[in-house]
């Protein structure tokens, strides 16, 4: 126990190391700092929307400088093609001067890779993406490559209604552990965004963190206790998005037509854990959970026809589930 201590102190260090470099450059509600670290240290992915020029590339760029990690950025366009991301065979001739097919990794070998744009990419293209999302691997000509660890995709995104956007698979979104959503900055923050961009001089930020950390926190946050309780409270929360259960609440039988999956319910308890521990504590709470849910859960509900059409928002349908569905003393 007094290990475990240890590590949820170190894990608060480095946390706050890390946060302190990207405050340098970026100016954005703690929430969305603290998510994107739960899907770092929670060994998620993790997907950022919202208009261009909101500043969820520079984020990402931030973040990879803070750390000892390779990076690699991905620019999603509709002509992008699998091969593009994921790489692929070349023949390249031996000094003996035979031939032979040699495999050229694409930009997803990274620790940190930026998506950027992800939504500008035709649906084939981002299915690249699933394997290596889930599975840490790239299968290329009947060969399976492992990816580095750790391994987290950062993906951008712009609002779907935007002009030459596609909307992501199904499949795709459940593989992101949270969607983090980048609200325009209020006038106090946009004059903090031009005083940092404008003058003469840049904030510099430095790596704070590398794998071996990384992987550490990441295997503190594994261990970190969750008491039976927490555990059935986040399971009846994620069968409440299913509109054919009992315990669903109104808006979502009448405009879910699809709910959550189990990993909704991973995503929701894995956060969890990064936020007890960030907060040095060494076990799980509701309140955690609760945080947790519309990030988790966002991306994940499929609204059904009546939904769109009453342009329904997913926000409201996750704020009833939170009302609905109470924890259990």
């Amino acid at each position: 126990m007094a290990d475990f201590a240890r590590d949820i102190e170190t894990f608060q260090q480095t946390y706050r190391a890390v946060v302190e470099q990207v405050r340098k450059v970026i100016v954005a509600r703690q929430a969305v700092i603290d998510e994107v670290l739960a899907c770092l240290f929670g060994g998620m992915h993790s997907l950022l929307e919202g208009v261009p020029g909101i500043g969820k590339t520079r984020l990402v760029r931030t973040l990879a400088a803070a750390l000892h990690l390779s990076f690699r950025r991905v620019q999603f366009t509709p002509d992008l093609m699998p091969a593009d991301i994921t790489g692929t065979e070349i023949l390249r001739l031996s000094p003996d001067g035979g031939k032979a097919f040699v495999f050229q990794p694409g930009p997803i070998f990274a620790n940190v890779v930026l998506a950027d744009e992800i939504n500008r990419a035709t649906p084939k293209t981002q299915s690249a993406l699933l394997e290596a999302m889930q599975e840490r691997t790239v299968s290329v000509a009947r060969v399976t490559h492992e990816l580095p660890s750790p391994f987290i995709v950062l993906a951008t995104q712009n609002p779907i209604e935007m002009e030459g956007t596609y909307p992501l698979p199904e499949a795709q979104l459940d593989r992101f552990g949270l969607k983090i959503v980048l609200d325009s900055p209020s006038q106090e923050e946009l004059s903090e965004i031009l005083a940092r961009t404008t003058g003469s001089e840049i904030p510099a930020v430095k790596p704070v963190a590398g794998a071996e950390e990384i992987d550490a926190m990441k295997s503190t946050v594994r261990r970190m206790p969750v008491a039976s309780h927490v555990r059935d409270y986040v399971a009846r929360l994620v069968v409440a998005t299913h509109p054919d259960h009992p315990a669903a609440p109104p808006l979502v039988k009448s405009y879910v037509r699809y709910g959550a999956s189990p990993r909704g319910a991973q995503a929701i308890l894995q956060a969890s854990k990064v936020a007890a521990a960030r907060e040095g504590r060494s076990n799980v709470a509701n309140d955690d959970a609760r945080q947790t849910v519309p990030p988790a859960l966002r991306h994940r509900l499929i609204l059904n026809f009546e939904g769109q059409a009453d342009g329904i928002r997913v926000e409201d349908i996750l704020t009833q589930l939170l009302e609905h569905v109470q924890p259990q003393s």
